[in-house]
């Protein structure tokens, strides 16, 4: 009897102890063209933690890990939503293609919870439209006030009532009342900033009955600056001024500095801001003006030693840095790391068989919307032209082996190349690896004749750089095209994007340089 007690305690400390979320569901009405992606809501790197296929039918299933309980965004056929999910959870979604994610209904253990977050919401978009807000912010500081005290009752109330009838967890009920204070506290940051010009006031400042509401509203500022990036922007909101006469100041006859690098100094200035909230900020930052796709090394250098010096937790450092990764690539030179292939007849494939002559890596799926008729002209058109001095190695990240085939057979018939599959789609060793997402399919890497990065990873096979990357490791010469002609359809990569702020204010941007 002790034995089995024991195998029982085990087996529920395990469960416990679980960081991944299952889900499952159905779509009714779905596209098999279309991806479901989970992303976490509150971090700062915003990359895809699970890329979800649906079967003909609609069925979906897969698992992930889960960084933490909290809020988490769904993403489909480019439209989200909040979902609030705790790790070890199983949970059941359902909806239908037309509105999926926008409306869905949640069974399994997440069930409560979301019931009182859907609740919440629906109350929010009827309450929000009874709200005379252009009347608010254009009167005078004593009515504004009492507007925003009374709104905070009513929804404070209204939480109240809904969290006694669905029984959510004291974290997600916290968190809603902050998510609430937060989206005031940026009424009022644009009340602020807007109230003189308005009112014609020019001189106009906040009384103290203002900041005193404004100090009362924050007072859980390291659970918001860590769960809501409303509040990050809300901040940032607030430096902007102080930090705009901080970089005129030292900027000086810098040609070379990086807003990241600017703010991280600046941050070292504020003694009243936690290490937390700075961690956040400096990433909230670096991630909108200095990581994107066409960052020049030398500056992708200087992020990394920030990201390393000035950035103290662990997974916003870790979170960083797979973005950074994700959206500029891997280190040009670097060698190329090896990863778990297979060609079409089941034989182990490796990179390396490439040596001695450079290659192109092409990352592709078949649910990728455009593949056949924008990059596979152009692909062919590629091959045929460097063929002769590199090789070409085509990556397929479908979901099975089985698409696999039926897709590199038909879309990629007589073009010179080797075919290969990353088992396990976009979970496969190679998709990690190489920082392969949905949101930057279809893509190109080079790799020169040692084995070694050459490139940074490309969505355009038209870009310029691309082509002179080409012709200097072949020796070729391609011939020139119009300036701006369009090979494929553009990318555009804004990790924030896939953060959906619920009703906020209209925050002022990020500062910058």
């Amino acid at each position: 009897m002790k034995k089995y007690l024991l195998l029982f305690i085990i087996a529920v400390f395990v469960m416990s102890c679980s960081k991944k979320v299952e889900v499952k569901g159905k779509i009714t009405g779905s596209s098999p063209l279309e991806r479901i992606e989970f992303v976490e809501a509150s971090g700062v790197g915003t990359l895809p933690l699970i890329n979800i296929g649906l079967d003909k039918e609609g069925n979906f299933s897969g698992n992930f890990e889960a960084p933490k309980d909290g809020m988490y965004v769904i993403n489909y056929a480019n439209r989200q939503n909040l979902i609030y999910l705790e790790r070890g959870q199983k949970v059941n979604i359902s909806g239908n293609g037309a509105t999926f994610p926008s409306e869905y209904i949640v069974t399994g253990d997440a069930k409560k919870n979301n019931d009182f977050l859907q609740a919440t919401q629906k109350f929010l978009g009827t309450y929000g439209a009874k709200v005379n807000l252009n009347q608010l912010m254009s009167g005078d500081e004593n009515s504004f006030l009492k507007g925003m005290h009374k709104v905070e009752a009513d929804i404070n109330k209204n939480m109240d009532e809904l969290a006694q009838k669905n029984n959510p967890s004291k974290a997600l009920l916290e968190w809603k009342k902050n998510d609430i204070k937060v989206t005031i506290l940026n009424l009022m940051a644009n009340y602020e900033m807007s109230h003189g010009p308005m009112s014609g006031n020019p001189s106009y400042k906040a009384s103290k009955a203002f900041k005193d509401y404004e100090t009362k509203l924050e007072d859980d500022k390291e659970s918001m600056v860590k769960t809501i990036p409303l509040y990050r922007q809300y901040l940032l909101v607030k430096m902007t001024p102080d930090f705009q006469k901080y970089a005129e100041a030292n900027s000086k006859g810098k040609t070379d500095i990086t807003t990241s690098e600017l703010f991280a100094q600046y941050l070292k200035t504020k003694k009243d801001l936690s290490q937390t909230a700075k961690d956040y900020l400096l990433a909230f930052v670096m991630a909108q003006a200095d990581i994107h796709p066409t960052t020049p090394a030398n500056k992708i250098d200087k992020i990394k030693k920030i990201i390393d010096t000035d950035i103290k937790d662990a997974t916003i450092k870790s979170d960083l840095l797979k973005m950074q990764m994700a959206i500029t690539g891997l280190k040009i030179g670097e060698v190329a790391p090896e990863a778990s292939l297979v060609k079409q007849d089941g034989k182990a494939y490796k990179l390396s068989e490439n040596k001695g002559k450079p290659y192109m890596l092409f990352f592709y799926a078949s649910w990728n919307p455009y593949i056949s008729e924008a990059t596979v002209p152009v692909l062919k058109e590629v091959v045929n032209f460097y063929k002769s001095k590199m090789n070409f190695v085509f990556v397929n990240v479908d979901d099975t082996k089985d698409q696999f085939i039926k897709t590199s057979n038909s879309l990629l018939k007589g073009i010179q190349g080797v075919n290969v599959y990353g088992e396990g789609g976009m979970e496969s060793d190679i998709a990690k690896k190489y920082g392969v997402y949905g949101f930057k399919l279809p893509c190109f890497v080079i790799i020169d004749k040692d084995g070694k990065i050459a490139s940074r990873s490309f969505v355009n096979l038209g870009e310029q750089e691309l082509v002179t990357i080409l012709d200097k490791l072949t020796g070729l010469s391609a011939p020139k095209v119009a300036p701006n002609a369009q090979m494929q359809p553009g990318l555009q990569i804004d990790p924030s994007a896939q953060q959906p702020a619920p009703q906020p204010a209209s925050p002022q941007p990020a500062p910058t340089k």
